[in-house]
């Protein structure tokens, strides 16, 4: 089911994406609400992010070309850090380019929507607490990211997470193509399978060191191909079997 978060009349609701149509909830869908009789034009609604989360997990250097791009060695095990709630932005919102940077990049990412509260679950377990996957883009001023001593200010700023276009709860991860492109060039593309830990092993290991709440997402890596953005492109992330997302 492909699952969106809109804004229709002056109000926020969840519906189900179906020939150009929504479907509305009667509430979240990842807290057990139904589907009403509303249906609207899909035309007559702003998509916006796709789920409130109350946190952003990601996960750094988990494809090896990019670890190498940026001279770094691949992790023996997940590289966990945060983005701010307040870095999320929708579909067709605009990343604000700070004055602090030079040298902004962007890099897509299949996200991990969390379903149910996970902590210290197996990897046999992970399938059961995912509600479904999105796309982000993890927003990178990347001149900070190696000039500072860590990473919350270089991946932190706002409107550094776009995410959406929406969730797809039936998505298989496995060997999906993702893409990145800046005004229709291709930048990034690679697979899911060139992850050095697939995504039941994110879930997982991040619930062994953060407790997992309904709806929290996790990034889970970047492929290569890392481009600076610069003020009027348009940045487009796609992954096989979700969509694009466009700012």
């Amino acid at each position: 089911m492909r699952i969106a978060r809109v804004l229709h009349a002056e109000k926020i609701q969840f519906g189900k994406l179906e020939n150009d149509q929504v479907t509305f909830f009667d509430g979240d869908p990842i807290a057990g609400a139904k589907l009403t009789e509303q249906v609207v034009l899909l035309a007559e609604c702003e998509l916006l992010a796709p789920v409130e989360p109350s946190k952003a997990i990601c996960i750094g250097m988990n494809y090896a070309a990019h670890a190498a791009e940026i001279a770094q060695s691949v992790p023996d095990e997940p590289l966990m850090f945060f983005k701010p709630i307040s870095a999320i932005i929708g579909p067709g919102q605009s990343i604000v380019l700070p004055h602090q940077s030079k040298k902004v990049e962007l890099e897509a990412e299949l996200t991990i929507v969390i379903g149910k509260k996970a902590k210290n679950i197996t990897i046999d377990q992970a399938a059961e607490h995912i509600f479904g996957y999105t796309i982000a883009n993890d927003v990178t001023a990347r001149d900070l990211q190696f000039s500072d001593l860590q990473w919350a200010r270089s991946k932190g700023f706002d409107t550094f997470c776009p995410l959406g276009p929406w969730i797809e709860t039936e998505f298989a991860p496995a060997g999906k193509l993702v893409q990145s492109r800046i005004n229709d060039e291709v930048r990034q593309s690679a697979t899911t399978e060139d992850m050095n830990f697939d995504v039941a092993t994110l879930v997982s290991y991040v619930s062994e060191n953060v407790t997992l709440l309904p709806g929290d997402i996790i990034l889970t890596g970047s492929p290569a191909g890392i481009s600076r953005i610069s003020g009027g492109d348009f940045v487009e992330c796609e992954i096989e079997g979700i969509g694009v997302l466009s700012n």
